[in-house]
């Protein structure tokens, strides 16, 4: 294990020159502290966990110290936002503190957010809060958790600097870690603003380092495409499968290599509804959570248009074609082993819509009804089940189809079928109100609950003793909380 004075840096995007970012130094917040540390994250870097505990960690992880290898960056970029393009966006509060080689032959990006101002911070002063901070924290540890792509947040860095939003609050910073921060809005910017020379060297960079398998192929850059489309067709198959709703799905906040990047107002669903909007400033229901497929689509064409210098139109387009049946298998197979099926029949399709419909007619709560599926047999389960639907007739014609779609794989052995099942069903999942209670007891400087959040996201489908808690339905305050791009 390494320590935070022996890690090995290899700052390649930093390299790419002053085209691509710009050198900025990170701003220090006032009296830095942990909040909360991810052991699992530091393992990336080779560090070792007891790293978080030393007086350093605060300290460089809150903007007061650097190490001598590092050469902070902040991109530029652009991106199209609720549908509409703008010019130039970048790193407004955010640093590429450098890039950690580690043992495994890995590069991982380091990324301090909420750095402070850069030239990208379009008036705004660079800063992040600490509530925001810590849901980015705890999505992104728990998403990878669930098995779902995205970047890893390695620390929340609390402070005693004052910042405004709707109302004072204090400032943090939060680390986080990927192999790239490259954003589809990286080659519009290059696209749109006619820099040739610069979006031909960014191209070459990420085909090179991202996806160098695809250098092999007759096309390296439309393959690579194709790649991407792949990855994100995956990546939003597991949200859909998951009840995950991002809720800023911009251009500027969609990540090259199909991972869940840039976490504002998300939310997991409590009760099922296709319609749920987890963004307060989403007025008209752009990125509502059964949108998130046309829009990832819609998000890949605008990246197919920034790659017309390199791929031909027809090819994109040809490419693009393969989005929604490659998301519709993704997403048929992981709802087929959350419902316990492990072959596939023709009308799986119908079986799963006729199934959320049900739950969306009745509000249903979508993560504990797919665990308590699973916790008996196929007749004692619906037959458990039951009495949370208001259309019982609708709900016991479905469960005579289920029974039978399970009975015509064969007997399987219940011990056997309650682990295939909850290994893949969660028992505890993110849910904003208990997220909420975490960043209440944060903002009064008590950050137990944060981590001990954290550590029951950590291992979602173990049942972990002490903490039936967090695996309740949540209270009705709970259920609606508004969440706004405010950070």
């Amino acid at each position: 294990m390494k320590t935070l004075e022996t890690l090995t840096f290899d700052n390649r995007f930093a390299r790419l020159g002053d085209g691509l970012s710009t050198h900025v130094l990170p701003e220090p917040i006032d009296n830095p502290r942990l909040v909360v540390a991810s052991p699992a994250a530091m393992a990336l870097l080779d560090l070792d966990p007891a790293e978080a505990e030393a007086p350093l960690f605060a300290e460089i992880f809150g903007g007061h110290k650097l190490w001598a290898e590092t050469e902070p960056r902040a991109m530029v970029y652009s991106g199209h936002q609720f549908g509409h393009y703008n010019p130039q966006l970048g790193d407004g509060r955010g640093l590429l503190l450098g890039e950690v080689y580690n043992e495994a032959g890995e590069h991982w990006d380091l990324h301090l957010k909420g750095a402070g101002q850069t030239p990208f911070s379009r008036m705004g002063d660079g800063r992040a809060v600490l509530r925001s901070s810590i849901r980015e924290f705890l999505a992104s540890e728990s998403l990878h958790a669930l098995g779902i792509p995205t970047t890893r947040a390695l620390c929340v860095i609390g402070s005693d600097t004052p910042v405004w939003r709707e109302k004072q609050e204090r400032a943090a910073m939060v680390l986080r870690l990927a192999p790239s921060h490259v954003r589809f809005g990286h080659f519009e910017y290059f696209y749109y603003t006619k820099k040739p020379e610069l979006h031909a060297a960014l191209a070459e960079h990420v085909l090179n380092l991202h996806f160098a398998e695809c250098r092999e192929q007759p096309e390296p850059y439309l393959a690579m495409f194709r790649e991407i489309v792949e990855r994100n067709a995956e990546l939003i198959a597991k949200w859909q499968a998951y009840g995950f709703c991002h809720g800023v799905m911009n251009t500027d906040n969609m990540s090259i290599l199909g991972i869940t990047f840039d976490f504002g107002p998300f939310a997991f669903l409590d009760d099922f509804d296709a319609n749920f909007i987890c963004n307060h400033s989403d007025d008209q229901g752009r990125y509502s959570f059964s949108n998130q497929v046309p829009i990832g689509q819609w998000n890949l064409s605008a990246l197919a248009q920034a790659l017309t210098p390199f791929i031909s139109v027809e090819a994109l387009r040809e490419t693009l074609g393969l989005y929604l049946p490659l998301f519709q298998a993704h997403y048929l197979d992981l709802m087929r082993r959350r419902l316990g099926l492990t072959l596939a029949e023709e009308d799986d399709q119908k079986l799963v819509e006729r199934l959320l419909q049900l739950m969306q007619n009745s509000g249903v709560d979508y993560s504990l009804f797919f665990r308590r599926l699973g916790d008996r047999s196929p007749e004692l389960a619906i037959a458990n089940l039951r009495d949370d639907f208001v259309d019982l007739k609708g709900f016991d014609a479905w469960g005579e189809l289920y029974i039978a779609r399970v009975n015509r794989e064969g007997v399987v052995d219940q011990d056997l079928r309650r682990a295939r099942m909850h290994a893949v069903n969660p028992l505890y999942v993110l849910r904003n109100y208990l997220a909420q209670k975490a960043i209440d007891a944060a903002e009064s400087g008590d950050y137990e609950e944060v981590r001990r959040l954290h550590t029951v996201l950590s291992k979602p489908f173990e049942e972990q003793p002490g903490m039936d808690s967090y695996a309740q339905r949540p209270p009705e305050w709970g259920k609606h909380l508004e969440i706004s791009c405010s950070s």
